[in-house]
């Protein structure tokens, strides 16, 4: 039997096709892409006797328990899945770890059902390696402009509303400071180096002639970490500087770390979200407690503490005075640090209007 394949993974990443992995959950939790659905041809535990016995008595074994396994009522509804993710996307296509066995016996029990569906040569492994061959090769041969300025000037706005921005904090779910932790949790490492990639792609292929821009970030966005290649082109970048008043930064951090932070843990927790709240702000306040100083800390604590207690009777004002004191000692002087060893980078610096336009007008590939 002749079935479809295919191999163009570039439109099938551009395009965002549909995608069935077949592959076992344990595999699709360690790195997948965003618009594939796990639809798994055998379960965990399947897998993992069907690996030993591969191991123990060799292919033809292990195909034989493969078919024991998923069989019957069982392998009636994994179908049955696979149909009604077809139907309701046609142009799917579907894959599993390296484009062998699974994928194939997939198919076939699809066309015996009377669907064709294509599957994706080489599967998952020649999609990550595409999508990591282009990253490489991207940082080999482009430069970015970095986006930069003091925390609470509202970067990851710019970013996001700019044609050639990658919002770098985005892929990762996380806000990239000691009080940027999601809600839920981060991407595995390979879905945030996949998204990475993914919007890179994506990028390029609607603005050809344009320089991508990001946010300066460290190499270590919370739990993960941009590839080494990636950080060091960005930190041989032009670096474009948003310049704001305190006040009005202090305004914007107050509204994302305290008003916006408690609305959504109060939406996400429900009946626990005044005490996940406390703990959120608790938790990132001793996360820096190392660069503070244990007395400096024990002060800002108690501040952080009393606001907490009073947040409902002055419509969380008393938040801003451990924020103030966090902003000044902690998180300014170490951008300043920062910036002050890329100031021979800068190429622009002005208000937060300004570097729109700035950014917007001098995107020609740098």
């Amino acid at each position: 039997m002749s079935l479809p394949l295919v191999n163009h993974y570039r439109q099938l990443l551009l395009e965002d096709i549909p995608m069935i992995d077949v592959r076992a959950p344990i595999e699709f939790a360690s790195g997948a892409l965003p618009f594939a659905a796990n639809l798994p041809l055998m379960a965990d535990e399947e897998r993992h006797q069907v690996g030993l016995c591969y191991k123990e008595q060799g292919q033809q074994a292990a195909i034989k328990l493969g078919h024991q396994l998923v069989s019957g009522d069982l392998k009636a509804e994994r179908i049955q899945a696979w149909q009604d993710f077809i139907s309701a996307n046609p142009n799917a296509v579907l894959y599993c770890a390296r484009g062998g066995l699974r994928s194939q016996l997939s198919q076939e029990w699809l066309a015996e059902a009377g669907i064709e569906c294509p599957k994706v040569e080489g599967g998952y492994k020649s999609l990550r390696g595409f999508l990591f061959n282009y990253l490489s090769d991207y940082c080999q041969s482009h430069k970015f402009i970095i986006l930069s300025g003091m925390t609470g000037t509202g970067k990851t706005d710019i970013i996001q509303q700019l044609p050639t921005g990658v919002d770098l904090e985005g892929a990762a779910n996380h806000k990239g400071s000691s009080f940027g932790r999601p809600l839920d949790c981060q991407p595995a490492q390979i879905d945030f180096e996949n998204k990475i990639a993914l919007d890179l792609l994506k990028v390029q292929s609607q603005n050809p002639n344009k320089t991508v821009i990001l946010e300066d970030e460290s190499r270590n966005i919370g739990a993960r970490h941009l590839p080494h290649y990636f950080s060091d082109l960005m930190a041989q970048s032009a670096f474009v500087v948003i310049e704001m008043e305190f006040e009005e930064r202090l305004e914007r951090l107050w509204q994302e770390y305290v008003i916006e932070r408690h609305s959504k843990s109060m939406t996400f927790y429900g009946a626990t979200g005044e005490q996940e709240f406390s703990n959120y702000l608790i938790e990132s306040l001793l996360r820096v407690k190392k660069r503070l100083g244990g007395q400096r800390t024990k002060e800002l604590l108690a501040s952080m503490e009393n606001a907490i207690a009073v947040q409902h009777q002055d419509n969380f004002a008393s938040h801003r005075h451990w924020l103030t004191v966090l902003t000044q000692e902690y998180y300014d002087p170490m951008y300043s640090y920062q910036l002050d060893k890329k100031k021979e980078l800068v190429v622009f610096r002005g208000s937060r209007s300004e570097v729109i336009e700035y950014l917007t007008c001098h995107s020609e590939r740098m």
